[in-house]
């Protein structure tokens, strides 16, 4: 009876401990994580912003998932055990593992030469960061389906006999835009755009094309025009002319091209427009081709605000946790630099930019910030009990450490299943995530001891008493 009571007392104490002193530094991790992955919503790419939500949905659900199931179960799993079994199962794991003692001896090393580290790590991470400024984002939709698949086969098959499968469109507007001056721009339009832009123009079509075809090559005029126009199938026009004769649009068929010469020709073809249209005219460029340049321009800015805007969330929901500026800042440090080293990746493995590869600046601060802040908060835990900075760093990486290690094990093992992806897309994404997360363990398990204790004088902590130190 006894020793069910002792059983019973051991339990509750381990209860107590596990919801006082982890679960709220799984909740500050899980509000920073959040925060980094709301940055997501500002995205240009709709796809983009529901994987932010998703992901931040995916983080609500797990933790409360972790709090009010997995705790209870464990509670109850542990009630199925003798007392004695129970002690000698904490005597067991109260001794250090060899890979709790690995994790030791390179922390001994890392504080050591922690100056060294903060140095190499910053010259990295800032190499990392000026050569991703000028990466390139790739938009292509070809290039993200398998290459041996029939449709993209047939795709080029059918792009080799016509000349092309892209297009754009030049939408003109005006009171009467079949008024004869405004025909014969649209007819010299049409024409001289093959010319000005011979390199990548296969052919274009408009309403005088099919009014020319149809009378001798003539643009015809008044009455003709007239009759002309009701031989004209009413599907043929509306695909060349509204109903009201107020709008038209020219179709321009260009090679296929890539990402950045495909903006250089549109931002040609405005600027083209825009010196030869009339003054009672307005015309517009539009189509697949131009929504395929947003998405470049959206990616190639977006991501650098998104990364920006995530880190300075994080860092303000941080500050309201901590009230604290350095506290809030010292999670940060380590994730700064992962996003230089994870841009160096991608420049010596030439990879480019997707819009899911582009998600990585506020993933690496998500997944890498819960990492750090699991260690410090360890680290402060122990610093209050009255260790020294060193005793303490090693404490939170032997003890934490071993913990990061194997959730960052399980995260790596669910996004290994993206590599045997066909589409392109999904295996470049599959592979960098698998880096990233390497590299925030490697960032929080190196690189974070040797920051804590560089930073920790500027964070005074107060020792609590002898009575209120719990022994883990």
């Amino acid at each position: 009876m006894k020793q069910n009571k002792k059983f019973t007392s051991h339990a509750h104490k381990s209860l107590y401990r596990t919801v006082t002193k982890m679960v709220p530094a799984v909740l500050t991790a899980l509000i920073a994580t959040s925060l980094g992955f709301i940055s997501l919503y500002t995205s240009p790419v709709p796809m983009i912003q529901d994987f932010g939500k998703m992901l931040t949905i995916g983080m609500i659900i797990s933790f409360i998932v972790g709090v009010f199931i997995l705790i209870p179960l464990l509670f109850t799993r542990d009630s199925f055990f003798s007392y004695e079994a129970s002690i000698k199962r904490s005597k067991k794991t109260g001794k250090s593992s060899r890979f709790e003692n690995l994790l030791d001896g390179i922390t001994k090393k890392v504080v050591a030469l922690r100056c060294w580290i903060i140095v190499i790590a910053t010259i990295t991470a800032g190499f990392g960061i000026w050569v991703d400024l000028d990466a390139k984002a790739e938009t292509d939709v070809e290039t993200f389906m398998p290459q041996d698949t029939q449709v993209l086969k047939d795709i080029q098959k059918l792009r080799g006999i016509v000349g092309t499968t892209d297009q754009v469109s030049i939408v003109y507007e005006g009171n009467d835009i079949l008024s004869p001056s405004s025909l014969n721009w649209v007819d010299a339009t049409t024409t001289d755009i093959g010319k000005e832009f011979s390199q990548v123009v296969v052919k274009s079509n408009s309403i005088t094309e099919v009014f020319k075809k149809l009378n001798d090559g003539e643009i015809p005029t008044g009455s003709g025009l007239k009759e002309l126009m009701e031989d004209i199938p009413d599907q043929q026009q509306k695909l060349l002319i509204n109903e009201s004769g107020t709008k038209g649009v020219i179709t321009v068929g260009i090679k296929h091209l890539e990402a950045e010469p495909l903006k250089n020709f549109i931002d040609d073809l405005n600027q083209y427009l825009n010196d030869n249209q009339p003054a009672n005219m307005e015309t517009m460029v539009t189509g697949k081709s131009v929504l395929d340049v947003e998405m470049v321009s959206g990616l190639t800015t977006g991501r650098y605000k998104m990364t920006l805007l995530g880190m300075a969330l994080v860092f303000l929901g941080l500050l309201a946790v901590y009230r604290h500026p350095i506290k809030a800042l010292i999670p940060l440090l380590p994730i700064t630099l992962i996003i230089g080293w994870s841009g160096a990746v991608m420049y010596f493995a030439e990879i480019s930019y997707t819009p899911l590869t582009a998600t990585l600046g506020a993933l690496i601060i998500g997944i890498g910030t819960e990492f750090t802040i699991l260690i410090m908060e360890r680290f402060y835990e122990e610093r209050e009990n009255g260790s020294s900075s060193i005793d303490a760093i090693r404490i939170a990486n032997q003890k934490t450490g071993k913990s990061i290690f194997a959730s960052a094990i399980t995260t790596i093992g669910g996004f290994s299943a993206l590599l045997v992806s066909d589409f392109v897309i999904l295996s470049n994404f599959g592979m960098m995530t698998l880096i990233n997360i390497s590299l925030a363990l490697f960032s929080t398990i190196i690189v974070m001891p040797a920051v804590l204790i560089i930073l920790d004088r500027f964070v005074k902590t107060k020792p609590r008493r002898e009575k209120d130190i719990v022994v883990n």
